[in-house]
């Protein structure tokens, strides 16, 4: 009897929801995956903003191929000299202002928020943590204590202690932030709550409270950086620069990969009292380095920051609809919001039937979430936005 590979992957791929997508993908390349049945879709979020340039980007896939013959893991992060770690730092650090010139290699967004929230506590003596409601930073333990959201909090308690949520872009709360304050971790962007980006003003002061009581400030820009809203980083329109800096999702051309960013002097702390103070096995693996720098370079010589805001205004012209309420959008990163949870769900389903893959976004269910590739060109763009407004009727 057959069993086909939607079955066992029903049976032994661990389950996250009682209703997976399960479309089965068998190839993609640039802004297409194709299933099965030969169907292709447009991938109109980029794996949840992770295939910044596109799906197998010819020069990552060389990248890939040429240092998984040369080597693959040597040894557990940080005792060897590694080139391709050694030139992705060296491409990041030049691409961040000068204080941000030390970087720790990890496998993903939230070991990069676990790493920071060590570094932080360990850096300033301290223990209270301060993040923001609606906030997502990843979901393991530490990460998941920082989460701005008590639903998915609450069966998972206990929780890291001395945890204190504010409520985003609200000054008055900045009061809270004191000399027991060890971090202050927040987005410039927040994308789980659905595209609310920082007032300058708030961060501002933000970025001033934090100086002003030793705190470190830690921006996560897992989801929003690479590019993605218009500048590299997104914290480079606010005219301020975080003590840390958190990546990954578009930073490994699709290959797995995250860091966390800080001065040297702050990163120090990590190597003494204990030593080995964080340790990663697989962290800055050198095909992941290799494929993060290529994917880089696609991003830095092509400026794609730039399309990406040119992405984001043809959204806005191109998306309209009697049932859209308001559109939120930050560069190549959307929310189509129908204050409306029913319609969002049916309006995401339809577009998946019509090739058009979106998404929802985990703390506002009733806006869809979009973030094509960079490397989109104006007619795909213009066929997505058709296909959208097309089944929105």
């Amino acid at each position: 009897m057959h069993i086909s590979q939607k079955q066992l992957f029903l049976q032994h791929v661990a389950q996250t929801s009682p209703t997976p997508l399960a479309l089965e993908i068998v190839s993609a390349q640039g802004i297409y995956l194709y299933d099965a049945q030969g169907k292709k879709y447009i991938d109109f979020i980029s794996g949840i903003s992770v295939s910044n340039i596109g799906h197998c980007h010819p020069a990552v896939v060389a990248a890939v191929k040429k240092q998984s013959e040369t080597y693959m893991h040597l040894m557990v992060y940080g005792e060897y000299v590694q080139s391709p770690q050694v030139a992705l730092a060296q491409a990041l650090t030049k691409a961040l202002p000068p204080s941000l010139n030390s970087v720790y290699f990890v496998n993903s967004g939230a070991e990069a928020t676990e790493g920071a929230l060590k570094l932080a506590k360990r850096y300033t003596g301290r223990s209270e943590i301060i993040s923001f409601k609606n906030a997502y930073h990843g979901s393991t333990q530490g990460a998941l204590s920082v989460m701005g959201s008590e639903d998915f909090k609450t069966e998972f308690r206990p929780l890291l202690p001395d945890v204190r949520a504010l409520t985003f872009n609200k000054e008055a709360d900045l009061q809270y932030i004191s000399s027991k304050t060890a971090c202050v971790i927040i987005e410039a962007i927040q994308g789980e709550a659905g595209v609310v980006a920082a007032l300058p003003a708030f961060l501002q002061k933000l970025r001033e409270r934090c100086t002003q009581v030793g705190a470190l400030l830690i921006i996560d820009e897992i989801q929003t950086g690479f590019g993605r809203t218009g500048s590299l980083f997104a914290f480079e329109q606010y005219n301020l620069v975080p003590d840390i800096l958190l990546i990954a999702k578009g930073m490994g051309g699709g290959m797995p990969i995250g860091a966390f960013v800080a001065t040297q002097s702050i990163m120090s702390a990590l190597s003494h009292k204990p030593v080995l103070g964080h340790i990663t096995t697989f962290g800055g693996h050198p095909v992941c380095c290799a494929a993060a720098l290529a994917s880089l370079q696609v991003l830095v010589e092509n400026k794609l920051w730039l399309r990406a805001k040119e992405i984001g205004s043809i959204m806005q012209q191109q998306i309209r609809h009697p049932k859209v309420k308001e559109l939120r959008v930050q560069g190549a990163l959307a929310a189509v919001d129908f204050a409306d949870e029913g319609i969002n769900f049916q309006a995401i389903s339809t577009c998946i039937e019509a090739g058009l893959i979106t998404d929802w976004f985990l703390f506002n269910t009733q806006s869809m979430r979009l973030a094509p590739p960079l490397t989109i060109t104006n007619q795909e763009l213009t066929q997505a936005c058709q296909i959208l407004v097309n089944c929105l009727n």
